[in-house]
């Protein structure tokens, strides 16, 4: 199996496009179009229809997808988004690292 760059849950930085600079965490990733939602980021407006008595129709402003290849993982101690390494634990298993300062990105969950 692969190590994955950027997992759900995950604080990630956006690199390019009208998000440029800004953080936030993943909510979910969309595998077969390679995008992913982030917290806050890349917000669209959506015009809906009353679908029955309890939900309102209106404009609903949520997050749209945007591409995995714009965004890095974040690490807390450079403070920046930063490329990923893999690093094998005693244990066997594998752990994702900042490939600078060596801090362990899965460590936070």
């Amino acid at each position: 199996m692969a190590l994955a760059r950027i997992k759900k849950g995950d604080t990630v930085q956006v690199i390019s496009g009208r998000e440029k600079g800004k953080t936030g965490k993943i909510l979910a990733i969309i595998t077969k179009k390679e995008r992913a939602l982030v917290e806050h980021l890349n917000m669209i407006k959506r015009h809906t229809r009353p679908q029955s008595q309890t939900k309102t129709g209106g404009i609903i402003e949520k997050e749209a997808a945007l591409p995995l290849s714009v965004m890095m993982p974040f690490c807390s101690k450079c403070k920046k988004g930063v490329r990923v390494s893999a690093k094998i634990l005693k244990d066997h298993s594998k752990t994702r690292i900042c490939a600078k300062c060596g801090e362990n990105l899965d460590s936070k969950k």
